[in-house]
């Protein structure tokens, strides 16, 4: 072998074979809407721009608009991607009691810093729903209504396990979903919301009051 041919041959050995991996759709629809969310908090909807989002990813517009057809859609994914940081369901049966249960379900021990970012996640969505349709279209398809069913079949069997007193569960999910997440994102006098840990205790009771109502009548008060 020659130093000519040695040398490629060298050379073929070190050039990295194939393409590098490319993300599956669903890594970079995920990126996307990680990406997204960011741009939704920071500048509104009405401010976030397909083009902004490429830009965020570092993809073209032509992958972004196969993968979410229009920023509608984009919104949509988002927010049934952070349906969990709302209503941790679906959750597996546990030894629980109902009370610690729906704290956990309603996540009231989360941090400072989680906290903080449902209610932006919330604020996002109360502040551009009245002036864009869609994106309230967006939240009762994609967020409120599944959270809904998924809390009203929670409570759908622990009635059946004998925990509560028949009622008809989606009435119920809805009533304690009012209970709590309006103290939890409700603004009041002078703009200022009371502090997490008031908050969240509020939240408690608001539990306490609705598994009280709902308790067996053999063990009612």
């Amino acid at each position: 072998m020659n130093d000519h041919t040695r040398l490629n041959a060298q050379g073929a050995s070190l050039r990295p074979r194939g393409r590098p991996k490319q993300r599956s759709d669903e890594e970079e629809r995920q990126r996307i809407i990680a990406a997204a969310c960011d741009l939704f908090l920071d500048v509104g909807y009405g401010g976030t721009t397909m083009a902004a989002v490429a830009a965020s990813c570092g993809i073209s517009k032509k992958t972004l608009y196969r993968l979410f057809p229009a920023k509608t859609d984009l919104f949509a994914a988002m927010v049934a991607d952070n349906r969990r940081t709302m209503l941790a369901l679906p959750r597996p049966d546990d030894d629980l009691t109902p009370e610690e249960a729906l704290a956990a379900i309603f996540r009231l021990d989360i941090d400072e810093e989680e906290n903080r970012e449902r209610l932006a996640f919330i604020r996002l969505a109360m502040a551009d729903s009245d002036r864009y349709p869609e994106i309230g279209e967006a939240i009762t398809l994609e967020g409120a209504e599944p959270a809904r069913r998924l809390l009203a079949g929670w409570l759908a069997r622990q009635q059946e396990r004998g925990a509560l007193r028949p009622f008809p569960p989606e009435a119920a999910a809805r009533m304690l979903m009012d209970m709590v997440f309006g103290v939890l994102v409700k603004r009041f006098p002078g703009d200022n919301l009371f502090a997490r840990e008031d908050r969240f205790a509020h939240a408690q009771r608001c539990i306490d009051v609705f598994l009280h109502g709902l308790a067996p009548a053999a063990t009612r008060g």
